[in-house]
């Protein structure tokens, strides 16, 4: 499957391998939804010049019986991910833990006439043992042995396995051919209904993402939630009726976040955007009070994962929100809850 957001990539492996400079290790990072497992099948297709073989797997099933490490069509080639049912606890782990990665680097010791290929995802969920169990097989590789770690986050790998392999960055992406690929997956009448390139600012350049959040429904709440929230913005008094973002705090952050962006952009480009109601309060809006604005909400999505009181601290932001275009100071936000 060609995507085309994965060009960059794609070249840059390729290149290696027309170069015989293809590492022992490489990792393979972006965000969650950008490919990086479809990224992982083309290039083992590309080195076992079989890319129908390597598709055979069905490797993303959850299996409702414990296993360790699992097999690929390809003879030489296994998998290790998180999501596997703990034989001890009987219950799935989110994590990928120590046994699995002991299994999965025995399984790699083993002499092989042709390549041995390993794949782990998602790297940044392995526990710190299981972590610091793959070093020592990645730090001695054995000859013709190419491990592949996927990871969303980077951050969240200990610096030891980053520094041992090769990082190949998918990046987001918003380019007039990715927009294509997405028209090109969906119906005339979605087609119809949806901007693309909105969509793909709403997730980031995320285009699977794009594709997931309009299947589920996702996107129809989260229209919802933006129509309220530039509603609160034009009529200050809409704030008493936020009924539907109880419990959708976080949700709602982000829609929040999608807009000031975006006000904060056509700002700064004096262009107008597909929003009416946003165009207008960009007009009336001083900058640096989105900036500000950007900040809070930059800062309650990261306590969101404490136990502060999300709902008041949304509130509190609201209050900012409806105000935004009448402000002459802006307020300080209180994070004691």
């Amino acid at each position: 499957m060609n995507l085309p957001w994965h060009d960059q990539a794609l070249s840059k492996l390729q290149k290696m391998i027309d170069q015989n400079h293809l590492p022992h290790a490489l990792l393979m990072t972006g965000a969650e939804q950008i490919g990086k497992f479809e990224l992982m099948q083309q290039l083992v297709g590309i080195l076992l010049k079989d890319d129908a073989l390597i598709r055979k797997d069905n490797i993303l099933q959850e299996l409702d019986h414990p296993v360790l490490i699992r097999r690929s069509s390809y003879t030489n080639m296994i998998y290790c991910r998180s999501g596997e049912i703990n034989a001890n606890t009987k219950n799935r782990s989110k994590d990928i833990r120590i046994d699995q990665v002991r299994a999965f680097c025995e399984a790699l010791n083993k002499t092989a006439d042709n390549l041995q290929i390993g794949v782990i995802f998602y790297g940044d969920q392995m526990t710190v043992n299981a972590a610091n169990s793959l070093l020592k097989t990645l730090e001695e590789p054995r000859e013709n042995t190419l491990i592949i770690i996927l990871a969303h986050n980077i951050q969240n790998l200990p610096a030891t396995i980053v520094s041992r392999c090769q990082n190949i960055h998918i990046a987001p992406n918003y380019a007039e051919e990715t927009q294509a690929w997405i028209k090109a997956q969906l119906s005339e009448t979605q087609n119809a209904d949806f901007d693309i390139a909105q969509l793909l600012e709403n997730t980031h350049g995320v285009p699977f993402k794009v594709l997931s959040e309009l299947s589920d429904g996702s996107y129809a709440t989260y229209q919802a939630y933006q129509n309220q929230l530039l509603n609160i913005a034009s009529h200050p008094l809409m704030i008493s009726q936020t009924q539907d973002f109880e419990g959708n705090e976080l949700a709602v952050l982000d829609c929040l976040q999608n807009l000031i962006v975006e006000a904060i952009k056509l700002k700064t480009t004096k262009q107008e955007g597909g929003l009416v109601e946003l165009n207008q309060l960009v007009k009336s809006v001083k900058s640096e009070f989105l900036f500000q604005l950007l900040d809070d909400v930059y800062r309650a999505i990261r306590l969101s994962k404490t136990s502060i009181n999300l709902k008041l601290l949304l509130d509190n932001i609201l209050i900012v929100w409806s105000h935004i275009t009448h402000l002459k100071q802006y307020p300080q936000i209180s994070t004691n809850y």
